[in-house]
């Protein structure tokens, strides 16, 4: 009798995408390209582990659909798996394909020792003929996700869901002058939130890339705006009906692909939520290549949503000084890993964000190990940073000089009062009189980069 083959097969072996192996932590004189000098995952920093205090979630859009495209040339990274979907083939052929993208990413995440990740919808399955069969082929495709959460202890950062791509959102998605457009950015809204639900994501973000402008001779600004509000109200009541418990997030970015995107920056968010009663169900999600685009240095955003208690997550990328676009590279520089991680460790760390690398290998870096050596060479620069704002902190010099040049508001009597909310102009015109001999104190910057440069 021959054997069953069902019971005697073995099983199949799952596909290995990369010949990397898992990255280890080798110290500070490695020149070990595919492994950790800073990151050292388990080291206490002021108390807390540096996998507490930096999160690190890598992106499923740049990593494992980003092929290398740009305006000016075609693909130029090629992979072992799918990177652009195939409509045409069957359901479950479709479905195959998604999953072996899936299993690829998986294996990068655990490789790299990432604890979290991040996506939007049309990332992990592409949109089909109708509402119903986009949202069973996404169904299918988390589902497996879920699965391979369960395997490998990896977590869900953030979920999203892609408004900008599609061409009817041209016109925007939530600021469509078409309400059949802005019912289908609803429809798409609402699955994404119940699939970010579904996998535990610990976070939502809405980045409104074509929510603006090119030109104001055909726009109802107030319009567009206040429609982005009634949306945003309607996804907290959409966020309370399925009990969901992620955090929202709102991405600023000031222009591209608009000429002028309604979420400028972080004061312009925190000013919409404010006017629009949004302000107790969103927190800010900060890409600094977004800030610089803005006009802003690197770490001002960061520093000024933290300041408020507004600093949700981080997309931590950066820009080229040189270049007016959004080039999503990963930041390799350690002084601006530093500011970011002093102001991480004075708002006392993430709640529910991270550091997301929503970065992208340059289309010429075109060896699959570069998304490695990318990754890993960030994660360092900013353990390192961490290591160095953790040496500011226990210094303490640039707390003290700070909080010194500010001492005569809480010295003087009517500076108390001023800050109390009680104190008038008449009050303030008497004070003035009787201290008009001003004398000029120095700001000292110079001081305080050489302080700030003895941590480096």
């Amino acid at each position: 009798m021959s054997p069953r083959k069902d019971r005697d097969a073995a099983p199949k072996k799952q596909k290995t995408y990369f010949a990397t192996k898992e990255i280890a932590f080798k110290g500070e004189k490695t020149k070990d390209a595919l492994s950790f000098r800073y990151y050292n995952k388990d080291q206490l920093v002021l108390g807390k582990k540096m996998s507490d205090w930096c999160r690190f979630s890598v992106v499923y859009w740049h990593s494992f659909r980003g092929v290398g495209s740009d305006p000016f040339g075609p693909q130029t990274l090629f992979r072992p798996w799918d990177t652009a979907d195939d409509t045409s083939v069957s359901f479950d052929d479709l479905v195959a394909s998604c999953c072996a993208r899936v299993d690829a990413a998986f294996e990068f995440f655990v490789k790299l020792g990432v604890g979290f990740y991040a996506f939007h919808d049309r990332d992990v399955a592409p949109e089909l003929a109708t509402i119903d069969e986009t949202n069973k082929l996404l169904d299918k495709v988390t589902d497996y996700m879920l699965a391979k959460q369960t395997e490998t202890g990896v977590k869900l950062l953030w979920g999203t869901a892609n408004l900008f791509s599609h061409p009817k959102f041209a016109c925007g998605a939530a600021t469509n002058p078409d309400v059949k457009v802005f019912a289908q950015a609803c429809a798409q809204v609402k699955k994404a939130m119940e699939v970010t639900q579904k996998l535990g994501g610990e976070g939502y973000v809405f980045w409104g890339g074509r929510e603006g402008y090119q030109t104001l001779l055909n726009t109802d600004l107030k319009k567009e705006l206040d429609h982005m509000a009634d949306f945003f109200h309607m996804a907290v009541a959409h966020k309370k009906a399925i009990g969901a418990t992620f955090q929202f997030y709102i991405e600023p970015k000031p222009k591209e692909p608009t000429k002028h995107q309604y979420d400028y920056d972080a004061q312009t968010v925190m000013c919409f939520l404010k006017h629009y009663d949004l302000d107790d169900h969103f927190l800010l999600n900060i890409e600094p290549n977004h800030t610089t685009l803005a006009g802003h240095s690197y770490e001002h955003d960061i520093v000024l949503s933290a300041a408020y208690g507004k600093l949700g997550s981080i997309d931590c990328n950066t820009g080229d000084e040189l270049l007016g676009w959004d080039t999503d590279q990963f930041l390799m520089d350690e002084r601006k890993a530093t500011l970011v991680m002093k102001a991480l460790i004075d708002m006392g760390g993430f709640k529910t964000g991270g550091l997301n690398f929503d970065c992208k290998v340059r289309r010429e870096s075109t060896d699959l190990e570069d998304l490695f050596i990318a990754h890993i060479g960030s994660m360092d620069v900013f353990a390192k940073g961490l290591l160095n704002a953790a040496k500011l902190v226990e210094d303490g010099r640039l707390d003290k000089m700070r909080k010194a040049r500010y001492e005569s508001w809480t010295k003087d009597k009517i500076g108390v009062k001023v800050e109390s909310g009680k104190a008038t102009f008449e009050e303030l015109e008497t004070y003035a009189k009787k201290n008009s001999d001003l004398q000029a104190i120095s700001g000292k910057q110079e001081l305080y980069e050489r302080v700030f440069n003895d941590s480096l």
